[in-house]
């Protein structure tokens, strides 16, 4: 899937524009989005999908584990066809080739934090350090937005771990596509950007639905507080209807697209088979709700349903009433401009292209 926005801004002048493509490498397929500057906007250029199933030699809608040739391979054919105007990119990291802490550190300067945090990390990371890459920022917490700070003694600090190997791979992904980047990022932060505004102060949760698993982040005044996965995706959906119903999988997942939780559509068998899969998952994100409650003292105020799997059909009024808070699907390219024909469509299918528009917003803002 791609749609070419090209000829649509060519009234755009070439020498004042800045433009950045964000890449989400999911387990199912890849996702590409190209936004430009203009007057300050970030303008919708171009985005695109491929599905990486048969790039294993299997069906659309399934999980791969493909080698970082395969990767770039298909890499190259989405940018290709959606005609991505640059190199410029930045890339998305899962959540599983990731590692992600945080915990107390005494108040020191910036210095002598720098030299403390990776020697704390060791309690925390379960393999060797020299294995992989650590990132970290200080967390802020409801004092540092008011003036008085003096009864801080300790400052929660967020540390961030890849495998090495990991941003090898990706690196050659990169390099083998011919793209040029600056870094890389953990999915979830990604994810944060493209759907929570500077509005939203209080705790929001963020279910990101991918094809083999299912991550929920709890985010406060946009920062991430908490965070876990849950090993089931919408490939199982797709995988417990062909089960169910002996069908193949192809006609299985054409039956989750099209139906999803629309009573009016939904047989019985059917609803059944999408309800196995998917009450644990809502179980799940009801009880990590309710914990991180009762720990912070603090009511999460909505959930916000991301990724692909999201863009089933009736799926924020199941979960609603499965969770019991106010659900809403992600609405990420409500942060970049875009043309007005274009906006039924992306606000059903934008779920999907979440990590994709929150990366790209990055990258655009870095080259400020």
């Amino acid at each position: 899937m791609a749609f070419d926005l090209n000829n649509f801004f060519n009234n755009f002048s070439k020498k004042t524009e800045q433009s950045a493509v964000g890449i989400d490498i999911g387990s199912s397929s890849i996702k590409i989005v190209e936004i430009k500057k203009k007057n300050d906007r970030a303008v919708l250029h171009t985005y695109g999908e491929i599905a990486l199933g048969p790039y294993a030699g299997t069906e659309i809608g399934r999980a791969t584990k493909l080698p970082p040739d395969k990767i770039a391979e298909a890499l190259r054919d989405v940018l290709k066809e959606s005609k991505v105007s640059t190199n410029v990119s930045a890339v998305s990291i899962p959540m599983r080739s990731s590692m992600v802490s945080i915990f107390n550190m005494p108040i020191m300067d910036d210095k002598q934090l720098a030299q403390m945090v990776p020697i704390e990390a060791r309690k925390y990371i379960p393999v060797p350090i020299g294995e992989v890459t650590l990132d970290w920022f200080v967390v802020p917490d409801e004092k540092d937005f008011v003036t008085d700070k003096r009864e801080k003694k300790f400052v929660e600090v967020m540390v961030v771990a890849i495998h090495n190997d990991v941003l090898s791979d990706y690196s050659s992904v990169v390099t083998n596509s011919n793209l040029q980047t600056s870094f890389f990022e953990i999915e979830m932060f990604s994810t944060l950007r493209a759907v929570i505004d500077s509005t939203d102060l209080e705790p929001v949760m963020i279910i990101d639905i991918g094809a083999s698993a299912t991550k929920i982040y709890i985010a406060e005044r946009g920062v991430i507080r908490d965070s876990h996965t849950i090993n089931r995706g919408s490939q199982e959906i797709t995988l417990n209807i062909a089960r169910t119903l002996n069908i193949n999988i192809d006609f299985a997942e054409k039956m989750k697209r099209n139906y999803g939780f629309n009573e009016q559509k939904q047989d019985q068998v059917l609803k059944e088979a999408i309800d196995w899969i998917f009450d644990p998952i809502f179980l799940e994100a009801k009880e990590s709700m309710l914990s991180f409650q009762k720990k912070n003292q603090k009511i999460v105020s909505k959930a916000i349903l991301v990724g692909g799997g999201a863009l089933l059909q009736g799926l924020s009024e199941k979960a609603k009433s499965k969770i019991q808070i106010e659900t809403m699907s992600g609405d990420p390219f409500s942060k970049v401009e875009t043309p007005a024909f274009l906006v039924d469509i992306l606000k059903q299918t934008g779920a999907s292209f979440t990590s994709a528009i929150g990366i790209a917003l990055r990258k655009l803002q870095e080259m400020d």
